[in-house]
């Protein structure tokens, strides 16, 4: 019997060995292509929870930038009105560290401010005419002193009596004059005319009293003048009357003034 006479065998008389070849593995060359699809697909997997966490992050961030502008309409450009850590808001809180208004009372003494009167002499009614009509203000006359020896005299105007009268204290103690009094009355008398008004003013013994009328008394017990004796003549208004007086006290002179002026001491020229 010939080779090519023996009977090839059925599929079903195949070995193992005859039935490899069919199923055969993968090739070296189509390794690479099986990885690059994996290594593509593996980062688009990946990125998708990246946009997702992007997405809500664009959307806090569009969230929280319409509320500060919300709050920045409502409160202007220091952010919340009622408070907040805005550029405005750091501005009014560092305002008291140098920034803002100096305060004006600082400095001051109390017990000064306490020493000081005041007393309004006259508050009058005035009218400016102006291109469009007429403008109506107040004036005030008013006398400031210590009592010490020190009295100013002052003249504010304003659209309200209050404001006059401040007006007026500020002029007052810009304006001081110094009394020379000799223990309680004044060293010698004196005659002074200004304007229409004439004043004239004498010393007393102690225990006189002021003898005045009107604004010269005003002046001189806020000078400190206990005793005098006062005459007013001509014009009666208490701002001339008032700038009369205040004259005649600045021309007064004391003992060591005039003993000085001829050359000698007080005691020297007593005797």
């Amino acid at each position: 019997m010939s080779p090519s006479d023996t009977p090839s065998p059925t599929p079903e008389e195949q070995t193992p060995e005859t039935q490899a070849p069919e199923a055969q593995e993968p090739t070296a060359s189509e390794e690479p292509t099986a990885e690059k699809a994996e290594a593509t697909q593996a980062p688009a997997a990946d990125e998708a929870p990246q946009q997702v966490q992007r997405a809500q992050t664009a959307g806090s961030t569009a969230g929280s930038s319409s509320d500060d502008s919300g709050r920045r309409g409502r409160g202007g450009r220091g952010g919340q009105r009622g408070g907040g850590e805005g550029e405005g808001n750091r501005g009014r809180s560092n305002r008291g560290d140098g920034g803002g208004r100096r305060n004006r009372n600082e400095g001051r003494n109390p017990a000064e401010d306490s020493e000081w009167k005041e007393k309004v002499i006259q508050i009058r009614r005035v009218t400016k005419v102006v291109k469009g009509g007429k403008k109506l203000s107040f004036r005030a006359v008013v006398v400031v002193g210590n009592g010490k020896g020190q009295v100013g005299l002052g003249i504010g105007k304003s659209s309200e009596v209050i404001g006059a009268i401040q007006k007026a204290v500020s002029a007052a103690r810009k304006n001081l004059i110094t009394v020379p009094v000799h223990k309680t009355t004044i060293p010698h008398p004196i005659d002074n005319r200004l304007g229409g008004s004439r004043v004239i003013l004498r010393p007393a013994t102690q225990g006189t009293g002021v003898i005045a009328g009107g604004a010269a008394r005003a002046v001189l017990e806020l000078a400190g003048v206990e005793d005098i004796l006062s005459k007013s003549l001509g014009s009666n208004s208490p701002l001339n009357v008032a700038r009369a007086t205040i004259q005649a006290l600045s021309l007064l002179r004391s003992f060591s003034d005039i003993a000085e002026g001829r050359g000698m001491s007080v005691k020297e020229m007593i005797m």
